[in-house]
């Protein structure tokens, strides 16, 4: 019983981590263009697999069964689904992307099986959990293809298309093992739409904005859950090439579908290339064009980023898991347990259900009302409450400076090669942790007296643009002066900089006056910040400015 009421709850929330990963516009709308405008209609026969797409990235599926009626499963109740017939407008009533329907087919025209078209008839009525008799439309239309006697191709074959991606799953994931049942019994090669309302010659479907896709596309953050998607999209995009091969399609059509493809193809590359760089400054959310437009340090940086453990050191000392003081002491913790009865409150812990709540579990009409105040989480249950105290160690922690960072890059020509690398690593790793922890960065690059430039990255954008302003610099000399008065003018301007510390990397090859040093350390004891100087070229120097020098 439990399994199969764990099962309910894992059928009705399976798809919410892909319905967040797909991907706006995609192939579904482009699909739906090329379908409508340039490939012949179909009308169904009884027993054809049907399916609309709900939006992007659900479909809803049925059996034709004659008369302009379709045999699928509705909700009809919480969590409860009716095997009902209903015409093309009522299944078609929550698509989002076009109201006419996909049929199997093959080079000819419509397949179909009478058989399957009885054995969806003969479940007309028939009712259960959403997740339990049917775990979703496919699977009820699945079932009905598999009483087909026709055999498409061999056992072998059979065996090779469960095993072939063609395409990812999608929200329900039994829309790929449908598609294969109709191939294999079937012999639906093909997918094309019935205009059932005959209404597409008056109103044509739009052509997708390709450029604004494409700009979609090479502007997302690469992430895990974006490549997934992107895979699927790609994946589709193929299997319907394939489909479309010997077919009359204008070539502009499928110049754009191919160019599609392999923007696609492009994106998973590059991202497989950067793998590195994208796990080491988790959080920066860098796009496609920002990896194309700095694709020559990609590999470099990423190699610093995992193999320089002072970068690592020192990245950690920027994050709050060092900068938080741990004290112990010894003390009674008290724990919350539940261990008395406090009352009753409503729930779905069914080890603490009441008597009177499993009764409806003996009664067959009662026992769908148990279900369904179990998904609600509504059930009768005992409220344990309780406190219980143990000796042992408490730790205090105690929150040291946790503000933002003003990074000064020194880009003269001494920096040059190898330490503007290590630099650059640095800053975007510094850059990673301060994100994750919701706290600013704002980079100085300087050179000679006047020469600055700046990048700031606050909570409300990413760090994706600092990639690329980091290939900038001047090259010349050196002036130290300009960007440690910068630092502190910013400290000293922005509210949110209170308490920030100053980190300025640099090769050492520069020297302050003993009247500007004292300056600094006034400014510093005013502002309450700190100097930590980041060498990356040479031995450690000594100086009177800095609280710390860390050489890279």
């Amino acid at each position: 019983m439990l399994g199969l009421l764990a099962g309910i709850r894992s059928s009705l929330w399976r798809g919410i981590s892909g319905i967040t990963a797909a991907i706006p516009f995609g192939i579904k709308g482009i699909k739906y263009f090329i379908d409508s405008n340039f490939r012949d209609q179909v009308t169904p026969q009884p027993g054809s697999v049907l399916y609309c797409d709900l939006w992007l990235g659900a479909e809803h599926s049925g059996i034709y069964v004659g008369d302009q009626e379709i045999a699928n499963i509705e909700v009809t109740d919480i969590a409860e689904g009716t095997v009902n017939r209903c015409g093309p407008a009522s299944f078609t009533s929550k698509s989002t992307l076009g109201r006419k329907i996909y049929v199997s087919c093959d080079g000819d025209g419509a397949v179909s099986c009478e058989v399957v078209a009885h054995k969806a008839e003969s479940h007309i009525g028939d009712r259960g959990f959403y997740g339990l008799v049917f775990a979703n439309c496919h699977v009820f239309s699945a079932r009905c293809v598999k009483h087909s006697p026709k055999n498409r191709g061999s056992s072998w074959f059979n065996n090779l298309l469960s095993t072939v991606n063609i395409i990812d799953e999608s929200w329900e994931p039994t829309i790929k093992a449908l598609k294969e049942s109709a191939r294999y019994k079937l012999g639906a090669t093909k997918w094309r739409l019935w205009d059932w309302d005959d209404s597409l010659a008056d109103n044509p479907t739009p052509e997708p904005d390709w450029l604004a896709q494409e700009d979609h596309l090479k502007n997302r953050p690469l992430n895990e859950e974006m490549i997934a998607a992107l895979r699927a999209e790609l994946a589709e995009c193929k299997a319907y090439e394939a489909e479309l091969a010997d077919e009359e399609i204008p070539d502009e059509m499928r110049k754009k579908l191919t160019g599609y493809g392999q923007i696609l193809g492009d994106i998973d590359t590059t991202y497989e290339k950067s793998k590195a760089l994208l796990l080491a400054c988790s959080g920066a959310n860098f796009s496609y064009n920002d990896l194309k437009l700095c694709k020559d340090d990609i590999e470099p940086l990423a190699k610093q980023l995992q193999q320089n453990h002072a970068i690592k050191e020192l990245t950690y000392k920027m994050g709050r898991a060092y900068i938080s003081e741990e004290k112990k002491k010894q003390a009674r913790i008290p724990h919350a347990s539940k261990s008395e009865v406090h009352g009753t409150h409503r729930s779905e812990d069914l080890a603490r259900v009441l008597p009177t709540e499993l009764l409806n579990l003996e009664d067959e009409a009662l026992e769908t009302l148990f279900y369904a105040r179990f998904l609600e989480r509504n059930l009768m249950t005992y409220e344990l409450q309780g406190t219980t105290c143990t000796s042992g160690e408490q730790l205090e922690l105690e929150q040291k400076r946790t503000g933002p960072v003003v990074a000064c890059l020194d880009t003269s020509g001494s920096m040059s090669g190898a330490p503007l690398l290590k630099a650059r690593a640095l800053l975007l790793a510094v850059s990673a942790v301060l994100q994750q922890e919701a706290r600013s960065l704002h980079v100085v690059l300087f050179g000679d007296n006047g020469e600055l430039r700046e990048y700031a990255i606050h909570e409300e954008n990413s760090a994706s643009g600092l990639l690329h302003f980091l290939r900038q610099g001047f090259g010349g000399g050196t002036d130290f002066e300009t960007p440690l008065n910068r630092a502190c003018e910013i400290i000293r301007d922005a509210k949110e900089y209170e308490k920030a510390d100053i980190l300025m990397i640099s090769d050492g090859d520069c020297v302050l006056s003993d009247d500007y040093i004292e300056h600094l350390q006034t400014r510093k004891k005013i502002l309450d910040c700190s100097i930590y100087s980041v060498l990356c070229h040479g031995q450690r120097v000594a100086d009177r400015f800095s609280d710390e020098v860390v050489v890279l």
